[in-house]
């Protein structure tokens, strides 16, 4: 999509970004994503009232066949994987063994294959830490990057979009809605506490709806066609700003960019799509299962509203957020928003009130407390 007039790389605005492929994966010919097509309020405007297609190709893919592979894939992360059956999404994490979110990935199951995709720039560690935990389980995960693109439709008509491209009407997102803390063991059902529906395409890979719309893991000989079949149809291609605005407005948190690391999965809630309280053993679930307890993690997932007075430059990832001169958390990502203005996800202090009068930079911070 990157050859769509108008589109802007992401690389070429900043050099330094993360949304760009790795360079293992540009040797192999994976290109860059649009930042924008000429128009990001716009583009905006599409994805929160319409929909439209977003190219997020650089996003890293790992294919795991094999017989055992789920049951395997069930011991090393935070889901409950053990009953995901062909057809079925969710979202896992792989934490430290201190408890702190080391990998967050986004699953579908096939049937034959279990693909995860992850943040740029994670794939090589993810795919290291499952090779390092194979032993002799019949897995074998490979970095499937260059043999498949993640698209996004996203926005409130992305559903029924879906059937430009011969697929069958996907599910709403089912969550299971969290425990209090010192639940019974047995409350929760034993399934993945999030189960996003997945439909093959035509044209090979599969659909999955999700929070923000429906992806879209398609061959990369297939990409073309695809993107072709949407936009002759009338769905406009949006670029990467765009998407990233709709995400800090939903308050989803990006792994690597939201999180710093010290962050615990209940900080930026990750618990109800990708972590089951009650799975038994895996690495890091003592630190989850205390947190989950004591029922007060110590800082927590804001969105702030920036003034923008004294700097129109959005602060980069990393920066302090302060408060009375002392640092009290850190900005992730930071977006200029259609309707909002500029905004950011923070992870602050729990202690941190909702009308704190707060610094990031030059410029003064509030809370949106809703």
């Amino acid at each position: 999509m990157i050859d769509i007039a108008g589109a802007v790389a992401v690389g070429s605005i900043d050099e330094a970004s993360r949304d760009q492929p790795e360079p293992a994966h540009a040797a192999a010919g994976v290109r860059g994503v649009a930042a924008h097509y000429g128009d990001p309020m716009r583009e905006q405007r599409q994805l929160t009232t319409e929909v439209g297609l977003v190219d997020r190709s650089h996003r890293g893919v790992i294919a795991v066949p094999g017989a055992e592979r789920i049951s395997w894939l069930h011991t090393l992360t935070t889901q409950h994987l053990a009953e995901l059956s062909p057809g079925q999404g969710t979202e896992l994490l792989v934490l430290s063994p201190h408890g702190h979110v080391e990998q967050h990935a986004m699953v579908a199951e096939d049937g034959d294959t279990t693909w995860l995709d992850t943040e740029p720039g994670a794939t090589a560690g993810l795919l290291t830490y499952l090779e390092k935990m194979r032993f002799f389980s019949q897995v074998d995960p490979r970095d499937a990057t260059a043999e498949h693109a993640l698209l996004s439709l996203v926005g409130p008509k992305a559903p029924e979009v879906t059937a430009l491209l011969d697929v069958p009407p996907l599910a709403e997102p089912d969550v299971v809605g969290l425990p209090g803390p010192k639940f019974r063991s047995g409350e929760l059902p034993p399934r993945p506490t999030a189960r996003y529906d997945v439909q093959p395409l035509p044209q090979g890979g599969w659909a999955r709806r999700g929070p923000l719309g429906v992806d879209l893991l398609v061959p990369r000989p297939a990409m073309d066609q695809v993107v072709a079949r949407l936009r002759d149809n009338g769905v406009p291609p949006v670029g990467l700003w765009a998407y990233e605005a709709v995400r800090v407005a939903a308050r989803r948190a990006r792994v690597g960019v939201d999180t710093d690391h010290r962050t615990i999965p209940a900080e930026v809630n990750l618990i109800a799509p990708a972590v089951h309280l009650d799975k038994g053993c895996y690495r890091g679930q003592e630190t989850v299962a205390r947190v989950h307890n004591m029922g007060r993690p110590p800082r927590r997932l804001v969105l702030l509203h920036l003034d923008g007075v004294a700097t129109d430059q959005l602060p980069v990832a990393g920066t302090p957020v302060t408060f009375d001169g002392r640092t009290v958390g850190f900005v992730g990502t930071a977006v200029l928003h259609y309707e909002l203005g500029q905004v950011a996800l923070a992870v602050v202090k729990r202690s941190v009130p909702d009308d704190a009068a707060l610094r990031v930079g030059d410029s003064a911070a509030a809370i949106d407390p809703s």
